[in-house]
Parts: structure tokens; C-alpha cells; sequence
């Protein structure tokens, strides 16, 4: 559920700085050295040896920084170097320039090393509470893909989970109310109580009555908190020939078969945690056949829009960008349309592609 390459924090939020970055002071130092030896004439451009020392700042700790800084006092005093002669004044000036931007260069390499270890420990601690789902799971090949709102999280207010069972293999994918890491205690109860209910309960309906009462019980504990999510609950068969499906007021799976993506047409139920008395989820049974597909997604992906306010349309673009394509694909081209379809994306984007392996795959083992 990380995110990749591209996109991960940049520069400015604390990456390493890119190459031209690191760059910068060398080849500055290198420009003025070169124009003064080859000029016929002493040059005035010494000026801008000053500013390699705080350049350095930007990818260099206080040894290099220092070491750069002593270069530039040394390089105004050469006279190889076709430079004005600079005062008494100047060289002060660059001289406690340097010695700035070595202090400045220590405290920005401590503060560096502290965030990456609360960036380490933030991401193993969102890691375990939402681990990626393994690209296999029984007879099903499972691809999630999980995009935060909030910039710089792994898991937010969204979340799914892929879990076999003594009934078949068991998924979950749901948004709870809240966004970013004010939500993610509530996604760590909910996932909690799934993997225990997918082990424990018999049937689908009170898999989702378990998740339903984490939630009542959890907003008994807070009485200004009201706990609610939204959530689709799948449960294939061991052979993967059909699969049930429970909505608790979340959008319903889509099918992909033959070329088409169609909703299931599942019976829907409130929300999880509001605790209707005398409510109980109803499961739908669809029987699947050979290279059909299950695509679950957020209402993230449904409700993007593009620059008119004009909704994402899934079910019209599903079936080419799954055209080919094995179920991590599949996630990653529809977030890439995403992307491209809408100009921001202010919710976070929850993905989970379910495929039934065949039967000639599951004995061979592949």
C-alpha cells in the first residue's frame, strides 16, 4: 500500500535532493574557476563564490559544507585566479557566510536524521496495521492498490484485506468516517475484527454483523464520536465457481466478463456501526465463470471528476484498461486514468482486483 516510484515525497518534503541539486556548488565553483583562468582581464565575478557554501546546504552535511567553504576563502586569495582582489571586508563577509551555512547545513543534517527515523517507524507501524495483500491467496490472484488523501500517509480512512478461511477465501474493502490518520484507529478495529470474524463466523452476514458491532461498540466508548462505515464484503467458494457478496451501503463490486463490466446487483444494507435493531445483512451468491473478475473500489475512484464536475466514468473505461491485463495492472491503469481524468483528488483512492485462478492453473500450482 506504499506508494511507488513516482510518487513518492519529492525533494522539498524531505527525499534526497535530485542530482542537478547536489550539483550545483561544483559546477558554480567550477564556472568561475574556468571564466578567470581563461579571461585575459581580472574578473568581478568573485561575488558569486559566496553562494556555494549555502548551496551546499541544500545536499551536503557540515563536512562537505565546511570543506566548500574553506575552498571559496582560498580561491578568492589565489592569484592564479584572473579575480578582482577582493577587501578585507569581502573575504570576512564569505568567511562568516561559510561558517553559517556549516551550522545551518549541522542542524538541517540532525533534523534529517530525526525524521527519517519517525518517517521509518511511522511507515512500519501503517505497514502493520494495513499490510499489501499478497499477490496470491488461495485459488484467487489479489492485486490492492490504496492511494491516500492526505500527502505523506500509507493508510488513511480507506481500507481492504484479503483473508482465506475453512469457508473460502474472504475479502473486505470499506471507507470509515474521516479521512487521513484521524481515521486510522477506526480502520485498525475494523480490520481487527475481520481477520478474527473471517476465521470464527460461518457465513458472510455475520462476518459483516461482526464488523457492524466493533463499530456500535466503539462509538459506545466515545459519546461524541459516531462510528460509521461503509464496506463490501466477498466470500468465493473453495473452488472459486462462485462468490457471495454483502454491501453495507458502500458501491457494489463490479464484474468484469466477456469484455463487459457490469455491477452486481447485490442487495444493499446501512452502513456498518449504526446498529439497526432487527437488521441483518442479506448475501447475494453469483456464480462465476472462467476468466471473470472482481474490481472493488472506494467511492474515490467513482467520484472523481474531471474539470466540468463530470463523475468518473468506470464502467465505460473499466473494460479496456482490464483488457490484457493481470489484476495488479488493472489497478495501476485505472489510477493512472484517474489521474489523468481528474484535475485533484481530494478523497482517498481504494482498489481491490480479485481473479479466480483456473483450473489447470491451481494444479499445476501456478
Amino acid at each position: 500500500m506504499g506508494r511507488p516510484d513516482g510518487e513518492r515525497r519529492g525533494w522539498l518534503r524531505g527525499a534526497p535532493p535530485p542530482p542537478w541539486v547536489r550539483a550545483l556548488p561544483l559546477a558554480l565553483a567550477a564556472g568561475v574557476c574556468v571564466a578567470a583562468l581563461v579571461s585575459p582581464e581580472p574578473l568581478d565575478i568573485g561575488f558569486l563564490l559566496g553562494a556555494i557554501p549555502p548551496l551546499a546546504v541544500l545536499s551536503y552535511g557540515p563536512a562537505v559544507t565546511a570543506v566548500l567553504g574553506v575552498a571559496v576563502v582560498v580561491m578568492l586569495n589565489v592569484p592564479a585566479f584572473q579575480l578582482d582582489r577582493p577587501g578585507q571586508t569581502d573575504v570576512l563577509t564569505v568567511s562568516f557566510v561559510a561558517l553559517l551555512s556549516v551550522f545551518v547545513a549541522f542542524v538541517r543534517h540532525r533534523r534529517d536524521q530525526q525524521l527519517d527515523l519517525e518517517r521509518t517507524v511511522a511507515e512500519a507501524a501503517q505497514r502493520a496495521v494495513a499490510p499489501p495483500v499478497p499477490e496470491r491467496v488461495g485459488p484467487l490472484r489479489c492485486a490492492g492498490l490504496y492511494r491516500a488523501a492526505q500527502r505523506g500517509t500509507l493508510v488513511g480512512g480507506d481500507f481492504f484485506d484479503v483473508r482465506e478461511s475453512p469457508h473460502g477465501v474472504r475479502a473486505v474493502l470499506g471507507d470509515v468516517q474521516g479521512h487521513g490518520l484521524a481515521a486510522v484507529a477506526t480502520v485498525s478495529s475494523l480490520l481487527g475484527a475481520f481477520r478474527e470474524a473471517v476465521l470464527d463466523q460461518a457465513d458472510l452476514e455475520a462476518v459483516a454483523g461482526r464488523l457492524d458491532r466493533r463499530l456500535v461498540v466503539d462509538s459506545a466508548r466515545d459519546a461524541v464520536a459516531e462510528l460509521f462505515a461503509t464496506a463490501v464484503l466477498v466470500e468465493f467458494t473453495p473452488d472459486a465457481g462462485a462468490v457471495r457478496i454483502v454491501v453495507c451501503g458502500h458501491p457494489p463490486p463490479v464484474l468484469l466478463r466477456d469484455g463487459a463490466a457490469t455491477e452486481v446487483d447485490a442487495v444493499p444494507w446501512t452502513p456498518l456501526g449504526l446498529g439497526l435493531p432487527g437488521a441483518a445483512p442479506t448475501a447475494v451468491r453469483l456464480a462465476l465463470r472462467p476468466g471473470d473478475r472482481l474490481f472493488l473500489a472506494s467511492d474515490g475512484v467513482s467520484e472523481a471528476r474531471d474539470a466540468g464536475g463530470v463523475f468518473y466514468p468506470l464502467l465505460e473505461r473499466l473494460p479496456a484498461l482490464a483488457a490484457g491485463a493481470g489484476p495488479a495492472a488493472t489497478a495501476d491503469r485505472v489510477w493512472a486514468d484517474v489521474r489523468r481524468y481528474a484535475p485533484a483528488i481530494r478523497d482517498d483512492v481504494t482498489m481491490l482486483v480479485l481473479a479466480p485462478l483456473s483450473a489447470a492453473d491451481r494444479r499445476e500450482g501456478r
